[in-house]
């Protein structure tokens, strides 16, 4: 939620960053209007308020014809009072309710378009050169006996799917690899409700123009997290946090659900895209002037996870069209992927400041003894597509896949995975 006192005063800032999302800039003159109204119904309020209450001593005094002049002006006092409160409480919830439907604000610096106008910072690692013919990972993954997307959709639809055997250990040998780096870093592992309500999936900006992703129980009211993130912003929702030892850090290892909406057609084969998945999720929750470090923080134990799994990668700035409105600044770590020759994104770390925590009430208490809001990020530390970079970077002629070094010690120290004859 963007802080009204923000708006009020750099209302400039907002309608510009408003625009270099793409959206409506607008929005924010529509707040600022209601917010006005809101105030200034609040102002007569008290004004009559203060009028009402010294009427009332007077009236106590008072006898006859005087008496029943100040009771008929009390009444009518009475009735303007009722009208300016309902007033204020109207404008108060159309002013809440517009903005929140104004996006985070971008930081500076950030690119400027669409999903095609991000920024390569920097790329890591050679591509991988084959002198055979090149398999993508659901090939390698069936020779494995590793992937079945077959029995997936026979049981539960389209990109469905098993892990089975070496597949189903490979998942969990990215997963505790990332538990483990999360540890390293002072993380606690939370395994998270997958199922989380309206007011917590609303709160981290998930229910805005992307809702149509996400899986909603009606007859229970519940929404499935595509992300462990919501369950993990919401664990400390309504809170006061003690930030004074350093950031609170959360590894959260969950089941994830999209529905995928708008992508059909789009990379249907394997199990790039799909509608059930794990992942090990870091989120952070630390005070406004620490964020933009911690942001930089969580980029690194991404991309030394990706060394360990020795993926050839880039790390991509994200324009401000493509960020979500939750996130102030994104950066993607993306896989090169030799079956399609382009890059996959395996990774993603946000930095959401106070956007998500203002929405859940997530504040911190500071030296002065007052309260404020604390800024949440997260980033993925592994996820079940990260097989497919696996599979297909570390490949061999006879469709075996070497294990990088540093899964082995997840893998009971299997060097090669074998195809199943």
């Amino acid at each position: 939620m963007i802080d009204l006192r923000l708006l009020r005063e750099d209302p400039d800032l907002v309608r510009a960053s408003q625009t270099a999302r793409g959206d409506d800039p607008h929005l924010v003159d529509q707040v600022l209007d209601a917010d006005a109204r809101r105030r200034s119904a609040l102002t007569e309020f008290e004004t009559l308020r203060a009028e009402q209450k010294s009427l009332g001593k007077l009236v106590a005094q008072a006898q006859g014809d005087e008496k029943q002049a100040l009771l008929t002006r009390a009444k009518h006092l009475a009735e303007q009072v009722k009208a300016l409160q309902s007033d204020a409480e109207a404008a108060e919830a159309v002013a809440a309710e517009l903005s929140r439907k104004i996006s985070n604000i971008v930081e500076d610096g950030v690119p400027v378009g669409g999903e095609d106008d991000y920024v390569v910072l920097k790329h890591v690692g050679d591509k991988p050169a084959f002198d055979f013919p090149v398999r993508d990972h659901l090939e390698l993954g069936e020779g494995l006996a590793a992937i079945d997307t077959e029995r997936g959709a026979k049981v539960s639809g389209a990109r469905f799917y098993y892990l089975t055997g070496i597949g189903a250990r490979l998942e969990l040998a990215l997963l505790n690899a990332a538990v483990d780096k999360a540890l390293s870093a002072g993380f606690t592992p939370v395994i998270t409700p997958t199922l989380v309500k309206p007011e917590i999936m609303a709160g981290t900006g998930f229910l805005g123009a992307h809702a149509d992703e996400i899986y909603h129980l009606p007859a229970d009211d519940l929404y499935l997290v595509g992300t462990s993130e919501v369950a993990l912003a919401g664990y400390h929702s309504g809170e006061i946090l003690d930030l004074s030892d350093g950031p609170r850090r959360y590894a959260g290892w969950s089941a994830c659900y999209r529905r995928e909406a708008g992508s059909y057609g789009k990379d249907t084969r394997g199990i790039i895209r799909v509608h059930q998945f794990h992942k090990v999720e870091a989120f952070s929750w630390t005070t406004i002037e620490d964020a933009a470090d911690e942001h930089r923080r969580i980029l690194s134990w991404e991309e030394e996870m990706l060394a360990l799994a020795e993926l050839p990668y880039r790390v991509i700035d994200t324009a401000a069209g493509d960020l979500g409105s939750s996130a102030a600044r994104k950066f993607d770590c993306e896989a090169w992927l030799p079956s399609q020759e382009r890059y996959l994104e395996l990774t993603s770390t946000s930095n959401c400041t106070t956007f998500q925590a203002r929405r859940l009430g997530v504040r911190e208490r500071t030296a002065d003894g007052s309260t404020r809001a604390v800024a949440t990020l997260n980033g993925t530390l592994a996820t079940t597509r990260w097989i497919v970079a696996l599979l297909e970077n570390h490949q061999q002629a006879d469709g075996s896949v070497r294990v990088p070094a540093g899964l082995r010690p997840y893998l009971g120290g299997l060097e090669v995975l074998e195809p199943v004859r």
